[in-house]
């Protein structure tokens, strides 16, 4: 047996090294919880995010050279002398205790006869979970790792799945009468409802304050279905009988509802957290799905309650009953050796189907249109993914045609056929202005149209070549813009509208989407009105990144990118109304850029107090100093105040609502008057400094270069906030979300975070992240479309 013996000397060093790296590592680490303290209090701005990036990395940059530093004092038989083996020796001891645990734990997991496996999850696990509860490991890597996109064939067959097995859907929950004295009222009596009418009653009531109900349409609407309901279940119980809706009173109902909506916005969040848990417990059965030996996340699984309809614009269905759905309405769809849900009790499903040819677990018809409700798979699923990568594929194949498609559409132009004339006017105005293809509408659908369905009066020309568009689109969105043509467009569309044509008159009359599709795909297979929109869209922030330089911060760099989304958005005329608290989110984020002035100011204060001649050096960085006044300063001083006032007022009740939960002693009242304590002498301070125009700091800012740095930083986070407001602003009646969604390739979003160092995270959502993971995955930061 050798002895291997260690140098004293190089055995100091390694211990130097070590404390060394310690006192780093327990820098960083304070560095690190004290950003991440600023980023919790509201401070989410880039740079603050790239501190920890940086922070992070330095830790784990510490971390190593610690464990180096500890192998190299170790001997080669693993024997070594004092502190630093005793803390390697723990660390491997973890180390292997970590592996073994985890390997235990995937061995328990994994073997399908294991006794001490937990009742209550058995008890909880859907159909196909239990009886695949042997493979459940394999099931779930497989869904995660199923990289579809690396398949060679990515096309969509006719078959969509081979095994498919589901839990079906959740149903709304039963209605629960009233409490005996909340009545509606008619002509000033109680009226005794039977329950059937008694819940359609509520429906209106929920909304009483809302703007719908104010509309004569979706009064009349909600009366006549009202009163059918209310016959079909043998009137008022008091033989009151009900005429005029100006005589019906909801406001006991109404009164009713508010109260119940306050009671539940007292609960604690501990109650709230504890109601959501149990609602996810109900839910998780449905959540997923088996497909294929993959188990896939389902879409929407909860059947639509009942309720009045309230469609955008002036639908003319608005205010009638959406009826309830019940298990003989649904069909579910499922393979043939998949075991069949067990529908509510007392009730059977209205048809169990096999049909391995469509994408959708169960259906249902509703009343209002007569149409079709689906389940479907979820957006982040295998399915939709290949559905999406196939559109935009199909999109990207255009760009190989669409020269042949514009010198065909300009060529008809002054074709002799009047059909020829309005398919190529058409294909103009859907390939330059991305109009959808609109389509015939019936006497009970809003009155939307799209480019085929355009009316005499939807269109104004003005010599020699401009053509402004008024009319409204999908989801009775306004669509106005006013635009120049080319000659010849206006030269046709000026002939569509001689007489003896005139306002309701179609513009296009001898054309419709079907015939218009039908003629597209002559040029590709496939193509169709719609694709042109995605094209476009596409094509148009390709061409828009292609103009961002390759500089400047994260912040300015996303509003760069949100610019060339506007400019899809404007293009597919994505519109949105003003939110509610868009006005006090502008004020909100307009104050902190104040507050963040106003540090800035007191730093800059602070650097003269230590060296007046610093003023002489640069009069122009001293400037904003003058710039600030007392009052708008007293302003911020008060603001500041009453907010940490406010923040730990909550905190005091957050805490206690947790103990009261927990079965905790509360905390005791003179915490509460410790910490507004503190606020107290926050604000002394700032009486003074405003008083005596004396700067108070902490010893450890009172050094010249620390308080430039603290400017330096505070100038970043201005310039990220005032960008982040301009952006809000900008953004504020233009929906970014359905152009980057559903139309622009998510493949251009990938390239521009890689290109141009930008975090996926700032562009897509965990949810878009999720749905566009084969996009991440696939396209690099040379990606184009």
């Amino acid at each position: 047996m050798s002895i291997t013996l260690k140098d004293d000397s190089s055995s100091d060093d390694e211990d130097v090294v070590l404390k060394r790296v310690s006192k780093g590592d327990k820098q960083t680490k304070k560095k690190l919880k004290r950003v991440k303290k600023e980023l919790s209090d509201g401070d989410d701005s880039d740079e603050d995010e790239e501190i920890v990036h940086a922070a992070k990395k330095k830790q784990k940059k510490l971390k190593k050279e610690k464990e180096d530093a500890v192998l190299r004092n170790t001997n080669g038989n693993g024997d070594s002398n004092g502190k630093v083996t005793g803390r390697l020796k723990v660390k491997k001891e973890r180390k292997e205790k970590k592996e073994k645990t985890k390997k235990i734990k995937k061995e328990e997991v994994s073997n399908e006869d294991d006794e001490d496996k937990n009742l209550a999850d058995i008890a909880s696990e859907t159909p196909f979970q239990s009886s695949a509860r042997a493979s459940s490991i394999e099931l779930k890597e497989s869904s995660e790792d199923f990289k579809w996109w690396e398949n060679g064939d990515k096309e969509d067959d006719t078959i969509k799945w081979t095994t498919l097995k589901h839990n079906g859907v959740i149903f709304p929950s039963t209605y629960e009468p009233l409490p005996a004295h909340v009545k509606l009222y008619y002509n000033g009596k109680p009226v005794d409802l039977p329950p059937q009418a008694e819940e359609v009653a509520g429906f209106f009531a929920a909304i009483l304050e809302s703007d719908h109900v104010k509309i004569p349409t979706f009064q009349k609407n909600f009366l006549h279905d009202f009163l059918q309901v209310l016959k079909e279940n043998g009137g008022a119980r008091n033989g009151v009988q009900i005429k005029e809706f100006g005589k019906l009173d909801f406001t006991k109902i109404f009164e009713y509802f508010q109260v119940q909506k306050e009671q539940k916005k007292q609960l604690s969040p501990q109650e709230k957290k504890q109601l959501r848990l149990e609602k996810e417990e109900l839910e998780k059965p449905y959540k997923f799905c088996e497909i294929d030996g993959r188990v896939e996340q389902v879409g929407n699984f909860r059947i639509e309650p009942p309720g009045l309809f309230r469609g955008r614009g002036a639908h003319p269905k608005n205010g009638k009953l959406k009826r309830r759905v019940y298990p003989e309405d649904v069909v579910l769809n499922l393979d043939k050796e998949a075991p069949i849900p067990e529908p509510p009790k007392g009730h059977k499903w209205g048809e169990i189907r096999h049909d391995n040819t469509v994408q959708w677990l169960s259906m249902w018809r509703e009343n209002i249109s007569n149409s079709f409700k689906y389940v479907r798979f979820a957006a982040n699923s295998t399915l939709k993914g290949m559905s999406d990568f196939k559109k935009f594929e199909k999109a990207r194949m255009l760009k190989d045609h669409i020269d042949k498609v514009r010198t065909d559409y300009k060529s008809k132009m002054k074709s002799p056929k009047t059909l020829d004339r309005q398919m190529a006017v058409a294909t103009y105005l859907i390939d330059v202005f991305a109009l959808r293809a609109g389509g015939e509408k019936a006497d009970d659908e809003a009155d939307t149209v799209g480019c085929c369905s355009l009316r005499y009066e939807h269109v104004t020309l003005r010599p020699p070549n401009t053509v402004v568009f008024d009319f409204l689109g999908k989801d009775s969105i306004r669509y106005y813009q006013e635009v120049e043509v080319d000659a010849q467009v206006f030269k046709n569309l000026k002939i569509f509208k001689r007489p003896p044509s005139g306002p309701g008159h179609q513009l296009f009359d001898r054309l419709d989407p079907s015939i218009l599709n039908k003629h597209l795909q002559n040029y590709m297979p496939g193509l169709t009105a719609k694709v042109f929109r995605t094209y476009n869209a596409s094509k148009t922030m390709q061409d828009q990144l292609d103009l961002i330089p390759n500089e400047g911060t994260v912040a300015e760099k996303i509003l760069r990118y949100n610019a060339a989304n506007r400019t899809v958005a404007i293009l597919c005329n994505h519109q949105r109304t003003v939110t509610k608290g868009h006005a006090s989110s502008v004020q909100k984020a307009t104050e902190r850029i104040e507050e963040l002035e106003w540090q800035k100011v007191r730093y800059k204060r602070a650097i003269l107090q230590l060296d007046k001649s610093e003023r002489k050096k640069n009069q122009n960085y001293f400037k904003e100093i003058d710039d600030l006044t007392k009052e708008e300063e007293l302003t911020i001083h008060k603001r500041i105040i009453e907010r940490e006032r406010e923040k730990y007022k909550r905190k005091f009740e957050r805490e206690n609502e947790k103990r009261k939960f927990s079965k905790e002693d509360p905390i005791p009242d003179s915490q509460l008057l410790e910490w507004l304590a503190k606020v107290d002498d926050l604000e002394k301070l700032y009486e003074r400094e405003s008083t005596t125009g004396k700067i108070e700091l902490r010893e450890s800012l009172q050094n010249l270069e620390k308080l430039k740095q603290n400017v330096e930083k505070l100038e970043k986070r201005i310039t990220n906030c005032s960008l982040q407001l301009k952006d809000k602003e900008d953004n504020s009646t233009v929906a970014l979300g359905t152009s980057k969604i559903n139309y622009i390739d998510p493949r251009l979003s990938v390239a521009f975070c890689k290109k141009f160092d930008v975090p996926i995270e700032k562009v897509f959502t965990k949810t878009l992240r999720d749905k566009f993971r084969w996009a991440i995955e696939s396209a690099d930061e040379n990606w184009t479309f």
